[in-house]
């Protein structure tokens, strides 16, 4: 179990009083152990110097050492006086009645000591008698003196020491002990709950208004970390805000943007730039580092690599697989970069498309006003021109004015589709009665060319669109058909399918169809199969052109095809 920080001061302190304690009681007992040691060791060596006085007085050493029992009388009944002399010979002892038959005793301690220290001590139980006897050693000239007492309970008690001191020792610990507590637990609480609000502020769970901090230094150092941080929460939330903006742009941006570090490791990219790095790459990966492997960056590469460029900004424009792409990269003070794809397809083919529209219109604008000029001049010219020639000018004048209308009329109609379709309005339109209305538009030119009108059509399709376009869509289809196909055909239209969301549509002629190679394009602007039947016939070039939007207005889809049996089919949905 993990400690609190006030359990560890306290514990700490704890063992460095629990030792100091120990060390004084210790150290004392020992030191009055000593001190008793001496008193006894004092009493013994007053013995020792009286026997030593003794037996120098009477001369007994070496061979009248039996005359020392006469001191017995004065001294202690239990003690015992051995005469040693250097070489380790017991000469005396008066407990012992053979004292010649005794071992050596120069290894005994006391005797050691004595040598050393001319006195010597010690408390062991004696090997001949078999008890536990305190020595007191003294050497002199040639001899040791040596005098011992019973280590009894006497003795034993005389060296306890005095517990009054140890009790005062004790008592001054747990009184120390309870001020640490208090002061730990004083000392703690400010660490524990900073502490605690730290832990509680990684987790994102701080409850600042409920944190309480006592009134001392670490107290007040607590309530300014507190104000650190609801400063960097509310600067997180922020930041956090922006953040979520920002990537949500970037998620819904139809640029392709990725970060990277200064390593080249991958911070953030978004969907729509690992899709054109696909569209860019040879092996279609979701591994944004297949940027960096890419040929068609090798110029973004070597501005990467060129770090001591003052340059942070490189852009280029790559063009491929028929896609077209802005490329752009900025670096960074820290090393780290962002790369923006811009897919600019549909500009640039907008751009080249209403380049070549431009030159279309100018060029079909040319022949009828050509024409029309042509004609006029002729007319102011020769005045005396004669009347069948000069209304046969007039005539040819006036059909090119109505195909110079018609290609103003188509251009002004496509554009309106493509870039403000929202100002055509739309309506419940019934298609059965617009094409009625519409083969009666076109009964002299079906009855001329003995073309037959098949409509397959209930009464209650409908559909919610503008009825202009919708107009035009069959309108366009049939003109083409009366056009191009040829004399003596059939038309059929037919609403062959319907679902929940959409009618489905066949046109088709029993004419003479067209190439398969054309197929692709007849839907495009001013696409003519043959420019010279388009003249004969004053075509815009615009009418497929015009089908297709109309049908892609009204989220529709249109495809054509070739006739097994002959003749050309479109196939197209309309939204209901």
């Amino acid at each position: 179990m993990k400690l609190k920080y006030r359990q560890k001061i306290f514990l700490y302190f704890f063992i460095v009083f629990a030792i100091f304690t120990v060390g004084i009681i210790v150290f004392e007992r020992d030191r009055e152990r000593k001190f008793k040691e001496e008193i006894l060791s004092s009493d013994q060596n007053a013995y020792a110097m009286l026997i030593y006085e003794y037996i120098e007085q009477e001369h007994l050493f070496p061979d009248g050492m039996e005359q020392i029992s006469h001191l017995l009388p004065i001294l202690p009944d239990s003690i015992r006086i051995t005469i040693i002399n250097d070489g380790g010979k017991v000469l005396y002892d008066n407990d012992i009645q053979h004292p010649e038959s005794l071992e050596n005793h120069k290894d005994r301690p006391e005797i050691r000591k004595a040598m050393l220290r001319s006195y010597g001590s010690n408390i062991r139980k004696s090997t001949s008698m078999n008890i536990e006897f305190l020595y007191f050693a003294r050497h002199y000239d040639g001899y040791f003196v040596r005098v011992a007492l019973p280590y009894d309970v006497n003795i034993k008690n005389f060296l306890q020491p005095d517990y009054v001191f140890l009790y005062f020792i004790i008592f001054l610990f747990f009184v120390a002990l309870l001020a640490l507590v208090y002061l730990s637990n004083r000392f703690g609480k400010s660490i524990s709950q900073l502490k605690d609000f730290v832990v509680s502020a990684q987790t994102g769970n701080a409850d600042v208004d409920k944190i309480a901090f006592p009134s001392d230094e670490l107290g007040e150092i607590g309530h300014k970390i507190v104000e650190l941080y609801k400063q960097l929460s509310r600067s997180k939330r922020k930041i956090a805000v922006e953040r979520e903006k920002l990537l949500q742009h970037f998620q819904y941006s139809q640029e392709g943007v990725c970060f990277f570090s200064r390593k080249r490791e991958k911070i953030y990219a978004n969907s729509h730039f690992i899709q054109y790095l696909n569209v860019l790459s040879d092996n279609p990966t979701l591994n944004v580092y297949q940027f960096f492997e890419t040929t068609e960056f090798i110029d973004l590469q070597q501005f990467l690599n060129d770090r001591n460029s003052g340059s942070h900004l490189f852009t280029a424009s790559i063009n491929k697989n028929g896609k077209f792409f802005n490329l752009q990269a900025v670096r960074f003070d820290d090393g780290s970069f962002e790369v923006i794809l811009n897919d600019v397809t549909k500009l640039e083919k907008n751009r080249l498309l209403k380049q070549e529209m431009t030159n279309n219109i100018a060029h079909d604008l040319r022949t009828p006003i050509t024409s029309i000029r042509g004609y006029l001049e002729t007319l102011k010219e020769q005045p005396g021109m004669p009347e069948e020639k000069r209304m046969q000018f007039i005539e040819r004048a006036f059909s090119q004015t109505i195909r110079l209308s018609d290609l103003i009329r188509d251009i002004s109609l496509i554009n309106r589709i493509e870039e403000a379709a929202e100002m055509f309005e739309k309506e419940n339109v019934k298609i059965l009665p617009l094409l009625n209305e519409l083969q009666e538009d076109l009964s002299d030119k079906l009855l001329r060319q003995h073309i037959k009108l098949d409509i397959h059509v209930a009464p209650e399709v409908q559909v919610f669109g503008n009825r202009t376009l919708l107009y035009s869509i069959f309108r366009n289809l049939m003109d083409n058909s009366i056009s191009y196909a040829g004399n003596d055909i059939s038309i059929s239209i037919d609403n062959y399918m319907e679902d929940t969301e959409f009618y489905y549509f066949s046109y088709f002629d029993t004419g003479t169809g067209i190439e398969e190679k054309h197929l692709p394009r007849i839907f495009d602007r001013f696409y003519r199969i043959n420019e010279g039947r388009t003249r004969d016939t004053g075509g815009s070039g615009l009418g497929l052109s015009i089908v297709k939007n109309a049908i892609l207005f009204h989220k529709g889809e249109v495809l054509a095809k070739n006739r097994k049996q002959g003749g050309l089919e479109f196939l197209f949905m309309l939204h209901k």
